[in-house]
C-alpha cells in the first residue's frame, strides 16, 4: 500500500514535466500490473474477508490514480499556455478567431485564361452600369471651413468599411476593445505590410500622389506589355503584367488615368481612419489628411457614383495583377456595398453616400 501512495504522488508532475505528463498511461499500466501482482501475492496470505476489504481499496486507489493522471496531464498543457500567453491568452485567442479567414463559399481555384478575363471584364461592365442607374442627389457646394468636409473624408472609405462592418458615423472605425484593436492591428499588417505611423504615412502618400493612377497611365502608354518588364521577372510575374496590360489597352480611350482616383483614394482614407483608430496618428491629423483626400479626389470625379465605378475599375486591375481567380466574386462584393451606401440597406430609409451629397467643384474666374 505504502509503495502504491508512493507511485501516485510521483504522477503529480509539474507543468515543466511534459514527457512525464504525456506518459500517464503508460505509468497507470505499469501501477495497475505491479498492484495485480500485490494482490495474488497477498491472497495467499490472508483469507477472504480481508481480501475483500483490500479489493475495495485497490478500487479507491485506481480511481485516485486516475484523477492524478487526468490533473497531471491538465495541468502540463495549462501550464505551457499560461507560460506562453499569461493573462492576455483569452484575449488573444478571441482576436485570432476574428481575423479575416478565407471565405468557406469562394469560388474554386482556376487558371487564368483569356476566356476568364473577357468574363471578368463583361462582369465590370455590368456591375458600373447597374450603378449607374442608381439615383444619387445633385452635388452641393461646400464651403472650404464647412464640418461636412470631414463627413465627406470619413464616406471616402465606404466601400471597404461596409465590407469589414466598420461604423461609418465617426472617425473609429470600431469600439476600443482588444480583441477588435488586435483584428486591426493584423489586418493592416497583413494586408498592407504597415507597421506603424512611418508605414502608414508613407503609404497614404504613394497612394494620393502616384498609386494606380500611375500604374494605369504606364500600362497604357506602353505599346507591349514586354517594356514592362525585367530580368528578374518570373513567369507568374509576366503573365501579370500581360494581364493589366490589356486590360489598360481595352479601357485606356474610354477612362483616363485619373478615373482610378476612386480605387486610391478610397483606400488611403481606409488607412487613414485605420491608422487614427490605433493611435499611430492623432484625429487632428486624421482629418487634415481626409481633407487633403478629399480635394484631391474631387478634382478627378464628380459624383458617388462615378467614386463607385472607379473602385470597382481599380479592383479589377488589382486582381488581374495579382492573379486571383476569385475577381468575379470581388467585383459583386464590391457593387453591393456601394449599392448599400446609394440606396440604404432594409432597415435604411437611403444610405450614407445618399445622406452626403458629391462636393460640387468650385468654378474658377469670373462669371459675366
Amino acid at each position: 500500500m505504502e509503495k502504491n501512495e508512493e507511485r501516485i504522488s510521483k504522477i503529480q508532475v509539474s507543468s515543466s514535466e511534459k514527457d512525464t505528463a504525456a506518459s500517464a498511461d503508460e505509468v497507470e499500466e505499469q501501477i495497475a500490473a505491479n498492484t495485480q501482482r500485490q494482490v495474488e501475492i497477498l491472497g495467499q496470505i490472508f483469507g477472504p474477508n480481508s481480501m475483500a476489504q483490500m479489493a475495495a481499496n485497490e478500487e479507491l486507489l485506481q480511481k485516485m490514480v486516475n484523477d492524478k493522471a487526468d490533473e497531471a496531464a491538465s495541468a502540463a498543457a495549462g501550464g505551457l499556455m499560461e507560460q506562453l500567453f499569461g493573462e492576455d491568452m483569452g484575449i488573444l485567442a478571441a482576436a485570432l478567431e476574428t481575423l479575416e479567414m478565407e471565405d468557406a463559399d469562394a469560388e474554386e481555384e482556376r487558371s487564368f485564361d483569356l476566356e476568364l478575363e473577357e468574363n471578368l471584364y463583361i462582369t465590370l461592365e455590368e456591375a458600373m452600369a447597374r450603378i449607374e442607374a442608381m439615383p444619387e442627389p445633385e452635388p452641393l457646394p461646400y464651403q472650404k471651413e464647412d464640418g461636412k468636409w470631414k463627413r465627406f473624408g470619413i464616406l471616402l472609405s465606404g466601400i471597404l468599411s461596409t465590407l469589414n462592418s466598420h461604423d461609418l458615423d465617426d472617425m473609429d472605425v470600431e469600439e476600443h476593445i482588444p480583441v477588435m484593436e488586435q483584428k486591426i492591428v493584423s489586418l493592416v499588417r497583413r494586408s498592407w505590410g504597415i507597421d506603424g505611423r512611418s508605414d502608414l504615412l508613407d503609404m497614404i502618400r504613394y497612394l494620393a500622389q502616384e498609386g494606380y493612377i500611375l500604374r494605369y497611365q504606364l500600362y497604357s502608354e506602353v505599346s507591349s506589355p514586354e517594356e514592362l518588364m525585367d530580368e528578374t521577372m518570373d513567369e507568374d510575374d509576366r503573365e501579370s503584367v500581360c494581364r493589366a496590360w490589356r486590360f489598360a489597352q481595352r479601357y485606356k480611350a474610354q477612362y483616363a488615368p485619373g478615373f482610378m482616383a476612386g480605387w486610391d483614394i478610397g483606400r488611403a482614407a481606409m488607412l487613414t481612419r485605420w491608422g487614427c483608430y490605433l493611435g499611430w496618428i492623432t484625429e487632428s491629423e486624421a482629418v487634415g489628411i481626409l481633407w487633403d483626400l478629399s480635394q484631391k479626389v474631387v478634382e478627378e470625379l464628380h459624383s458617388w457614383r462615378e467614386f463607385a465605378q472607379s473602385y470597382l475599375f481599380g479592383g479589377l486591375m488589382w486582381k488581374l495583377l495579382c492573379g486571383d481567380s476569385s475577381a468575379g466574386s470581388y467585383l459583386g462584393y464590391l457593387a453591393d456595398a456601394a449599392t448599400d451606401l446609394l440606396t440604404g440597406k432594409a432597415e435604411q430609409d437611403s444610405g450614407q453616400w445618399r445622406d452626403c451629397p458629391w462636393p460640387a467643384q468650385r468654378k474658377i474666374g469670373f462669371t459675366l
